[in-house]
């Protein structure tokens, strides 16, 4: 079945609107009251009954896949074998990613922030630690990672951990100056603590501070290189316990890195130092520098620099070593952009980044510390990037980054998903797209490759659309749960650049990104492509092959504002309508540059916000600007903001509206078709007797939602409202701006929504929130369908427009499209979100639509112009039969109407304490069905026609208004939203998908051979090192270092054992992980049997102790002294 994208509006959740309660409608709440059998609007039942074939067993919740860059990154770690790297975050998540397909989302619980991450080099698991003290083991070797263990520290707060190469034992470093060492496998603390006193000389008065640095060495593993935040460092010999060797340096010490011999070792300094040190002279380092300090004249130590946050030393067998840092730039360049430094002989290059560095990783050749080091390129981890930088090459190119992670390159302010779209719409999008791609990557292959990715068995397109804050568009190619970026439009380019000092017109109406996409539609058959922009313009797109250089059409349109607006002391004398002369649709046509109409005194009058290029603009190939539509100020008031936006390629129409009320433009012949405030659409339909209001009455419901007479029935509006119909704001606040003020206001709505709950409600109206084109009965017992548009309005009305057009192709750019009401009138509680219309059977009929042809092609034969139009669905009949279901959803509840009788056949009230958010008509597994996502959290599917709930999750809390302007539905079961202001998580409510999904995962682990230790010749190895073997397991274990109090760390076990057999059981490895967790399970319980009966000791020792003293009180009294 194709798909089509039904238009929703969400353009009231602006910052400065409220939003209702949250938490009012979960549980069963939400589902609302459920009408058995549905419940009849009003007599009249479907002529046949539909036999619906989706039931509750084909919906299911689950996260599939998050894209984008990890949000507000901490920590990084490379394994070197397996090629994959892992980040984590601020917020507690681990993203682990390897070859492109290969991207892995993990989570604490906790929610603590990261602090460091170290891989189990190719034995597919990897070691967190966190801020909240505690250290996490992840199993990497199944699709979905699972912490197998976890250790929670009491006493003391963890600074940093190391792990060395082919070893079981981690060395964690703690904030009291403190080494502890967990065994991994077992994942408990061994007795063996290396304790500050006793690593400081004992002369030493100060606490030598935090430990900053763990390492071993790399010519002896029996001595560890311990580094304090003062600046001391220790020299630590685990087997006799006792210090070798101390060195001191008096500025603080911020990271320390080994040469590949094990005789000389750098720290990086707070003063922008480095310093080299020989073991055998540890008095003072042999060597200091200040690369970015300026060199005194009079022989003096270089002037301070920034501190130097980490230093690595690489070392190569064929030229000089690797130097590379980060920070140390000088204090008198406060405009210089973060840098990382790479010295390698004499030449310092100076890398500058366009965000503040947060790690870096060199990627070295070996694994081993004790060979040379190879190191071939570096990872920066950035705020808000990730780069590699070649360090083969001269030059140090950056390598081109596979991952799609520059979707926040602008704020994303809305979002937009299509499955199972026409196959080949990627190919031309990206084959016009790739002509953008930037030049001077390096050559070379991404160096960060591991893991396995497979198809799966989806093998539907999929296409995402992200409009951002800067007036781009990108189309991303989203098939079989990868992101890979397609194409970027421009939105902006169509405007004239604003100068300094001259935004004050768009000021009124946004105070910064003029050009933020607020709303995108697409008819994917036809490739017209259609934005509305927040300084209240729409464009329309066509889709060509060609480039051209030609002028762009435009039009201005004047929304008058209705008569709620008019204030006067006697209300009586004014009629109940404005005079129908000021608010005739403008039919004056504007095609060709942009004319602004000057307006008279001060007060600005019919000029838009922006001024569209009047000069003749070359368009590139791809989507090129087919018309710009601008609204203009009115009598000294900016245009107010779009809230609904529909077009359709068939009729050649474009329909916009917004607080005020309704264009409709003839994109083909470039006219304006119908400009007409909201009251007028409703001609004597009008349900409501609307009174102009008097100063009193103006000030009484200022901050009124609807503005309606004091009827039961306009109360119960007002009652039932929610914040995403209060279009009074005229500033649009982008997702990345607003603050989590959902909590603040859920009162708000509760609180049965009187006139006068939020000052916020101000100069709300009777906002157009949903339009829709369709081939329908636009009146009662027509006997044909029509063309229609479906208006929705946030007071719940539905208004159907009749579209008279052209009855021949040939007269369809002379004659006119004539477009007028046709008194049809329903309606809903709560503002209508979202419309679509089955057929007789029960099928979702799509929108008519042109089949696409290149507007520009180079054969302009007469047969390549006539447009071919599809009207009705492939999947139904020819003749739609004589009747169709109109299904209609609001933020209250939906129902679905039999035309052309009008009949409301079924209704289901979504939900009484919340409101939705998102509506979609949606197709699963060959049949139909609504998809709603609730401000509680709630994701629900209903059955169509008959409205049956069929799913009802508490899946997400809105705790940012973010989730709510970007949650969208799509077909085949599939859903996605912006989870941060730089990623994107796609969700599934098809059973079916969930069951597919470990197929479609890729491996984080695959079998690789961990590569042989270089022979270190006979002389190295018997002058190079330590002769004897060093045995950790002897000198940690429990039998010589005891154990480890209690009260220091408390073991966790985690809840990924039985998930790791079942991941790993279809493989070679299935056995021993099986058996490695038994082994773990039979060890925890031996552990717990353990403490039992030191438990039970301890309390027989009591007893003994008691009674013994007890003996010796009475020992020597006689029995009469008793």
């Amino acid at each position: 079945m194709k798909k089509f994208n039904f238009r929703k509006v969400l353009d009231g959740l602006t910052a400065a609107s409220p939003v209702g309660s949250i938490g009012g409608g979960s549980g069963s709440g939400a589902g609302g009251s459920v009408h058995p059998g549905g419940t009849a609007g009003a007599a009249g039942t479907p002529r046949e009954e539909i036999q619906e074939t989706l039931t509750s067993d084909y919906f299911q919740i689950c996260k599939t896949v998050r894209h984008g860059f990890p949000y507000l990154p901490t920590a990084l770690a490379f394994d070197p074998v397996q090629k994959i790297l892992a980040i984590g975050t601020r917020t507690g998540a681990i993203r682990i990613l390897g070859r492109p397909g290969v991207d892995c989302y993990c989570q604490h619980e906790s929610g603590a922030a990261v602090l460091q991450l170290q891989f189990l080099i190719n034995e597919g698991a990897l070691v967190s630690a966190c801020a909240d003290d505690a250290l996490h083991l992840w199993n990497l070797r199944q699709k979905r990672p699972a912490i197998l263990h976890s250790l929670k520290f009491n006493r003391e707060r963890i600074t940093y951990c190391h792990l060395p190469f082919q070893s079981k034992w981690l060395y964690v470093g703690t904030e009291r100056g403190n080494t502890h060492i967990v065994n991994i496998e077992s994942f408990i603390l061994s007795g063996y603590v290396i304790m500050w006193n006793k690593a400081i000389e004992l002369s030493t008065k100060t606490h030598p501070g935090p430990v900053v640095h763990l390492s071993d060495s790399p010519r002896d593993e029996g001595k560890l290189l311990i580094g304090y935040e003062n600046g001391t460092i220790v020299f630590w010999d685990l087997r006799s316990k006792r210090a070798d060797l101390r060195a001191y340096y008096d500025e603080a010490i911020h990271s320390v890195a080994w040469h590949h011999e094990g005789k000389q070792f750098m720290c990086s300094h707070s003063d922008g130092s480095l310093t080299l040190w020989n073991l055998k002279s540890p008095n003072r380092p042999f060597q200091t520098t200040i690369p970015h300090g300026k060199v005194q004249r009079d022989g003096k130590k270089p002037e301070s620099c920034k501190p130097i946050l980490k230093v690595e030393y690489k070392t190569c067998k064929n030229s000089e070593p690797f130097v590379i840092f980060s920070g140390g730039l000088s204090y008198d360049k406060p405009c210089r952009r973060p840098s990382l430094t790479i010295m390698h002989g004499k030449a310092i290059t100076v890398l500058e980044m366009d965000h503040p560095i947060v790690d870096f990783l060199t990627l070295c050749e070996t694994p081993y510390p004790n060979e040379f080091q190879e190191p071939y390129a570096v990872v920066v981890l950035l705020e808000k990037d990730l780069i590699v930088v070649d360090l083969t090459q001269s030059n140090f190119p950056i390598f081109e980054n596979p991952y799609p992670i520059d979707i926040h390159e602008s704020p994303v302010t809305c979002t937009e998903y299509f499955a199972d779209c026409p196959p080949d719409l990627i190919p031309v999008l990206y084959s016009v797209g790739a002509k953008h791609k930037k030049q001077g990557y390096s050559n070379k292959e991404w160096p960060i490759s591991g893991g396995a990715w497979n198809l799966g068995a989806q093998t539907y397109p999929e296409i995402i659309i992200t409009g951002h804050a800067d007036g781009s568009v990108k189309f991303w190619d989203a098939s079989a749960i990868t992101l890979q970026m397609l194409y970027k439009l421009k939105t902006s380019k169509v405007f004239e650049k604003q100068k300094v000092g001259e935004g004050k017109a768009t000021a009124e109406i946004v105070e910064e990104d003029p050009f933020a996409v607020q709303m995108m539609y697409w008819c994917p058959e036809s490739r017209i492509f259609c934005v509305a922009g927040v300084s209240a313009y729409v464009i329309v797109y066509r889709f060509s092959k060609h480039e051209v250089n030609t002028e762009i059409a435009s039009l201005e349109v004047r929304l008058q504002c209705e008569v709620e607006d008019i204030i006067t002391p006697e209300p009586e004398t004014n009629p109940p309508f404005p005079d129908a002369s000021s608010q005739l649709p403008s039919l004056k046509s504007l095609s060709g540059s942009a004319n602004t109409v000057a307006c008279e005194g001060t007060m600005k009058d019919s000029i838009p916000c922006l001024s569209v290029k009047a000069r003749p603009v070359r368009m590139p190939p791809g989507y090129q600007a087919d018309l710009v539509i601008q609204l203009v100020w009115v009598d000294g008031e900016p245009p107010q903001q779009i809230t609904s936006l529909a077009v359709n390629s068939a009729y050649g129409l474009v329909a916009f509206g917004n607080c005020s009320g309704l264009a409709v433009v003839d994109f083909m012949q470039k006219t304006v078709l119908l400009s007409m405030g909201t009251l007028d659409l409703y001609g004597s339909s009008d349900p409501y007797q609307r009174q102009p209001r008097s100063p009193r009455k103006s000030r009484q419901f200022a901050a009124g939602l609807t503005e309606l007479s004091d009827s039961p029935v306009s109360l119960e509006l007002e009652r039932c409202k929610s914040p995403t119909s209060v279009k009074g704001s005229r500033k649009l606040s982008l997702p990345t701006d607003l603050k989590t003020d959902l909590e603040n206001r859920e009162n708000s709505f509760s609180r049965s929504r009187s006139s006068s709950v939020s000052s916020i409600d101000r100069d709300s109206k009777e906002a157009i929130t949903a339009l829709y084109f369709m081939e329908s009965f636009a009146r009662k017992n027509d006997s044909a369908v029509s063309s229609c548009l479906w208006v929705g309005t946030g007071l719940g009305m539905v208004i159907i427009l009749s579209l008279n057009l052209p009855a021949s192709d040939n007269l369809r750019q002379s004659e006119p499209v004539v477009v007028s009401p046709s008194g049809t009138v329903l309606t809903l509680k709560g503002a209508v979100l979202t419309f679509a219309c089955l057929d007789c059977m029960g099928t979702l009929t799509h929108q008519p639509y042109e089949v696409w042809r290149d507007p520009h092609s180079a054969d302009d034969g007469d047969k390549t112009r006539k447009r071919k139009l599809v009207m009705h669905s492939p999947s139904s009949s020819q003749d739609m039969g004589d009747h169709q279901f109109a299904v209609i959803c609001s933020e209250k509840q939906a129902k679905v109407f039999s035309l052309p009788s009008q009949t409301c056949l079924y209704v289901h009230n979504i939900t009484e304490t919340s409101f939705l958010l998102r509506a979609d008509v949606v197709t699963l597994c060959n049949s139909v069905c609504l998809a709603c996502f609730c401000a509680n959290g709630h994701i629900m599917t209903l059955s169509l026609p008959s409205l049956r709930p069929l799913l009802d999750i508490n899946y997400l809390p809105v705790t940012d208004m973010r989730i709510a302007r970007t949650f969208c539905f799509t077909n085949e079961g599939q859903a996605l939203y912006l989870s941060s202001p730089t990623e994107i998580q796609r969700l599934t409510y098809s059973q079916e998908m969930c069951d597919n999904l470990q197929d479609m995962l890729g491996d984080l682990f695959t079998p690789v051979e961990t590569p042989e230790a270089q022979n270190r010749g006979f002389l190295k190895g018997l002058f190079g090192g330590s002769g004897q073997a060093f045995d950790r397991e002897e000198l940690f274990g429990e039998a010589t270092a005891g154990k480890a109090s209690r009260s220091l760390a408390q073991h966790i076990p985690g809840s990924g054992g039985i998930e790791g057999v079942r991941g790993a059981a279809g493989g070679v490895i299935g056995d021993l992980t099986r058996a490695r967790i038994a082994l773990d399970e039979r060890g925890q319980k031996l552990g717990e049997l353990d403490e039992r009966t030191a438990s039970m000791m301890a309390s027989a020792e009591a007893f003994s102790k008691h009674a013994h003293e007890v003996m010796l009180k009475y020992k020597d009294k006689k029995w009469y002294q008793f």
